[in-house]
Order: structure tokens, then sequence, then C-alpha cells
């Protein structure tokens, strides 16, 4: 007997349901260097802190990659 996963499938992002909001650079960069210190005595051989982990450094990665673009949108407008 099989059972169908498929329903049960989420994305760590999806554009149609996550929200557009983009926090200032500063605030990101903050963000991801309390991240960095939380998570650092984690250890590598639990996988339940390794995914809670990875899953807390993706979204935040994003974060500061929305950040970045965004900070680079608004110094292109200004050297316009």
């Amino acid at each position: 007997m099989t059972i169908d996963t498929s329903a049960m499938r989420q994305p760590l992002y999806d554009p149609a349901t996550d929200s557009p909001y983009v926090p200032p650079l500063d605030i990101v960069v903050a963000c991801a260097r309390e991240e960095l210190a939380k998570y650092a005595p984690a250890n590598i051989h639990n996988h339940h802190e390794m995914l809670v982990a990875a899953v807390s450094h993706h979204d935040r990665l994003r974060q500061l990659v929305a950040a970045l673009d965004k900070e680079n949108s608004r110094s292109e407008v200004a050297g316009a």
C-alpha cells in the first residue's frame, strides 16, 4: 500500500503566500549576525538542530538578498 504524500509538501518559499515586505539592510544584517551566533553551538550530528538552523538560515539569507537588491535599486535610482 502506498501513501500519497504530495499534498504534504510545502516549499520553503512561496511568493504567492510569503510576505513581500523587505526590512532595511542594516536590520537584516544585524538579525543575520544574531542568528549566526544563536546557531553556532548547534550539534552538527543532531538532525533536528541542523534542520532548524538550515531553515532559519535559508529564510534569513532570502531576506538579506532581498534587502541588498532593494538597496542596490535605490542607489541606482539616486545615481541616475
